[in-house]
C-alpha cells in the first residue's frame, strides 16, 4: 500500500518583488471573474434583462458581499464575541481565521436586495439568476483550502486518508476541502446549471441552491473536525456549520414549495451592450 498523500502544497503561486500572490487569493479571484464570464453569458440569452452596465454592477455588489460578510460572518460566527470590544481591528486581519460562507451568503442578499430596488428587478429573479453561478466560486475556495493545508477532517483508515502537517497529528485524515469542492463545487454547478438551462418558476432555482447547499455541508460536517475555539457544540457532533445549514435546508424547501405556484422568471432578450 502506497503511503498517504501528504498536503504540503506552496500556498505561495508567485512572488511580484515583494509581493507574495497566494493560491487562494487566485481562486477567490477566478471564482469572480468565471461566474462574471457565465453570468453575462446568460443575460445575452435574456435570461436577465438588464444591460451590460448594470450586470456588472450586480457582480461588483455581488463581490462585496461575499467578502465583507464573509469576514463579518466569521467573526461572529466562529469567533469569541470578545474581540468586539478586546481587538475590533480582528476583523480586517482576513489571514487570521477566514470567511463564512453563510456570512457571504448574507452578503450577496443584502448586495442583491438593493440593487434590485435600484434597478427595478424582482429580488428573487437577481438571486435565481446568480445561484447557479456561485457553486463556481465555491468550489474553487475549497481548492485554495486544500492547498493552505487547512479544514481539514477526522482520522481515517480509508485509501483516500490524507496527512496535514498543520494538523495536531501525522495521521491520515478525510481531505475534507476535497470532498466540499466535489459535492458544493461540482455538483452544485452542474446540476444548477442543467436545471437552469431552461426558464424555472420563480424561487424554483435559489430554493434548490439553498437545499443542496444545506444537506452537503450538514453530511460533509459528520467528518470535519470543528473549528478548535468552538468545538461541538451539542451531542457530542453537532457543530456550527451543520446549526447555520439547518436553516438553508428549511428555506430551500419552502422556496421549492413556494415555487409551483409562481410565475417564469423574465426572459425577454437583453440589450446586449
Amino acid at each position: 500500500m502506497s503511503a498517504p498523500f501528504v498536503v504540503a502544497i506552496d500556498p505561495v503561486a508567485f512572488s511580484l518583488g515583494p509581493v507574495k500572490v497566494h493560491w487562494y487569493g487566485l481562486m477567490y479571484l477566478g471564482g469572480f471573474l468565471g461566474g462574471w464570464a457565465l453570468g453575462e453569458y446568460r443575460r445575452r440569452q435574456g435570461r436577465l434583462p438588464v444591460d451590460a452596465e448594470r450586470f456588472g454592477d450586480l457582480m461588483f455588489y455581488a463581490m462585496l458581499g461575499v467578502v465583507l460578510g464573509g469576514r463579518v460572518g466569521y467573526m461572529l460566527f466562529y469567533t469569541p464575541i470578545q474581540w468586539v470590544w478586546t481587538d475590533p481591528a480582528a476583523i480586517f486581519r482576513v489571514w487570521d481565521g477566514g470567511m463564512s460562507f453563510h456570512g457571504g451568503l448574507l452578503g450577496v442578499l443584502i448586495a442583491g436586495l438593493w440593487w434590485s430596488r435600484r434597478n427595478g428587478v424582482t429580488f428573487f429573479d437577481a438571486v435565481d439568476f446568480v445561484a447557479p453561478l456561485v457553486p463556481l466560486g465555491l468550489g474553487l475556495g475549497r481548492l485554495g483550502n486544500f492547498i493552505n493545508g487547512e479544514l481539514w477532517g477526522k482520522p481515517t483508515d480509508l485509501p483516500i486518508g490524507m496527512i496535514f502537517p498543520n494538523a495536531p497529528d501525522r495521521l491520515p485524515r478525510h481531505p475534507n476541502p476535497l470532498y466540499e469542492f466535489a459535492l458544493e463545487g461540482v455538483v452544485m454547478f452542474t446540476v444548477l446549471w442543467i436545471f437552469s438551462m431552461k426558464p424555472r418558476r420563480r424561487y424554483a432555482v435559489s430554493g434548490l441552491f439553498a437545499l443542496l447547499y444545506g444537506v452537503f455541508r450538514f453530511t460533509i460536517e459528520f467528518v470535519r473536525v470543528p473549528d478548535a475555539q468552538l468545538g461541538y457544540l451539542a451531542f457530542g457532533w453537532v457543530t456550527m456549520g451543520q446549526i447555520l445549514s439547518l436553516p438553508l435546508i428549511a428555506v430551500g424547501i419552502l422556496l421549492l414549495a413556494m415555487s409551483r405556484r409562481a410565475p417564469y422568471a423574465p426572459t425577454a432578450p437583453a440589450p446586449t451592450a
